[in-house]
């Protein structure tokens, strides 16, 4: 389990979560939090064929690194998806980690709900903090307008404040 709060976003797909996410980064970077973003995927490709780091790893690396000035990412071959706390434990110097995905992990959620996408939320009432949408949805869990990324960023910081005291 991280000792850097964790909460992970998530909607069905075409709801506008990224869209969301960005926003509230923004805002909480404006706040003066530094922030880490785990995104899921199915599959991605961040090396690119005729490039340095791409022929190390297609010479047979199982780590490849490329660092800059200013930014430094690390590609692993993996023989299994890693979890999400394996993922977590290689992160510091953040004050929280977002993630975009992840629905079936035991953390706290933001659930991201557009009525024309979705007729049912995807997580659990006790595992959402908080929820964005676009319709008033009556749950014991604290309901934003989709766009509201300030009310989002409160809610996030008050959730840090209390993982804190934990």
């Amino acid at each position: 389990m991280s000792h850097i709060p964790i909460i992970s976003f998530v909607a069905k797909s075409g709801t506008g979560k990224t869209t969301l996410l960005e926003k509230v980064i923004k805002e909480l970077k404006n706040r003066g939090l530094r922030i880490a973003v785990i995104k899921h995927a199915h599959e991605f490709e961040i090396d690119h064929p005729g490039k340095d780091s791409w022929r190390h790893a297609q010479a047979g690396a199982d780590i490849v690194a490329v660092s800059s000035e200013d930014k430094f990412a690390l590609i692993e071959k993996r023989q299994k998806e890693m979890t999400l706390d394996e993922i977590a434990s290689r992160i510091s110097g953040v004050d929280l980690i977002l993630t975009e995905g992840f629905k079936k992990e035991k953390t706290p959620k933001i659930e991201v709900f557009r009525s024309e996408v979705s007729s049912q939320l995807l997580s659990k009432p006790e595992e959402l903090i908080a929820i964005a949408s676009d319709v008033r949805l009556d749950l014991e869990v604290p309901c934003y307008d989709i766009n509201d990324a300030s009310g989002i960023a409160g809610e996030i910081q008050n959730y840090i404040s209390n993982f804190s005291m934990n």
